[in-house]
C-alpha cells in the first residue's frame, strides 16, 4: 500500500489544505492527515476539534485517515511506516523553508518529500489569515469548508 502523510497544525483547515489533501488522495492509496500537537502555540481549536473537522470534511474521499502527533514529523513517519511527506507550496518563500526541512528529513530518516504547487485559487490562504478576517467580521465563504466557517464565526465572534 502506498501511503503519504500530510502534516500540519490545521488551525483551522482551509480549502488550500483540502486541495493538497484531495490531490494526494488521487496519487496514494492512503493519505494520513497528521494534526500537530504544538504545546508552544496557543491554538484557536483544540487538536481534537481540528482532527474532527478534517475527518468530517474529508470523509467523501474514502482513503483519508486523520491522526494526531507530537514531535518531529519524521519520527511519526518512522513509527507509522510512512515513507513520504506531502507539502503544499504557495510561494517561493514556502519553497525555501520547505526545501530545508525536506533535506533534513531525508538526512535524518530517509523520508522523501513531495512538493505540490497549490492551486492559484487558494495560494493566498492561510489559517491565520482566515482567523483574522473572521475576527474583524469579514466573509471567508468559499475559502474554508462550510462547517469550518460556522465554527470560526462561532468561536471568534463570541457565539461559541
Amino acid at each position: 500500500m502506498r501511503r503519504v502523510v500530510c502534516p500540519g497544525s490545521f488551525d483551522p483547515v482551509t480549502n488550500g489544505h483540502l486541495d493538497i489533501i484531495s490531490r494526494a488522495s488521487r496519487l496514494y492509496d492512503e493519505v494520513v492527515v497528521a494534526v500537530l500537537i504544538n504545546k508552544n502555540k496557543k491554538s484557536l481549536f483544540t487538536v481534537d476539534e481540528r482532527a474532527d473537522m478534517i475527518a468530517e470534511v474529508t470523509e467523501e474521499y474514502g482513503n483519508i485517515k486523520v491522526d494526531k502527533f507530537y514531535g518531529l514529523t519524521v519520527d511519526y513517519c518512522k513509527e507509522q511506516n510512512i515513507p513520504v511527506i506531502v507539502r503544499g507550496l504557495r510561494a517561493v518563500s514556502d519553497y525555501e523553508y520547505e526545501l530545508q526541512m525536506a533535506q533534513m528529513n531525508h538526512r535524518i530518516a530517509g523520508v522523501e518529500t513531495l512538493f505540490m504547487a497549490t492551486n492559484p485559487e487558494y495560494a493566498f490562504l492561510s489559517s491565520s489569515l482566515m482567523k483574522e478576517v473572521v475576527r474583524f467580521g469579514g466573509d471567508i465563504s468559499g475559502l474554508v469548508p462550510d462547517i469550518v466557517h460556522e465554527r470560526l464565526v462561532d468561536r471568534l465572534q463570541g457565539r461559541d
